[in-house]
């Protein structure tokens, strides 16, 4: 537990990446607001805006891994602080959509 809740790990790009292609790839929690999201979004993502994600908890799998993403990655950080502490498995895209480097859909 960290200093002001639990504490969220991060992954970069290059991790995500790698996940992405592995067996078990894990669910990508877009945490944009939907204009955002249309602009551009990792491929996988679904979007659940940050501010929906309390009452839209029972659409993130239990089942594998969450990875939370926004535009630079504060609110991707908060919305895995909210999933940690609802006992989630979830890391957070460091520096968010600014420091993603692989495939867009728009």
């Amino acid at each position: 537990m960290g200093l002001f809740g639990p504490k969220v790990l991060d992954v970069n790009g290059e991790q995500l990446q790698d996940l992405l292609r592995s067996q078990t790839p894990p669910y990508i929690l877009d945490v944009r607001t939907p204009g955002e999201f249309h602009e551009g979004h990792i491929p996988q993502a679904e979007l659940i805006p940050l501010n929906e994600l309390g009452h839209r908890l029972h659409e993130v799998p239990r089942d594998r891994p969450v990875v939370t993403v926004c535009r630079s990655g504060a609110r991707s950080h908060t919305a895995a602080r909210h999933l940690v502490q609802a006992g989630f498995d979830v890391k957070n895209l460091q520096g968010g959509m600014l420091r993603w480097s692989g495939p867009i859909h728009r």
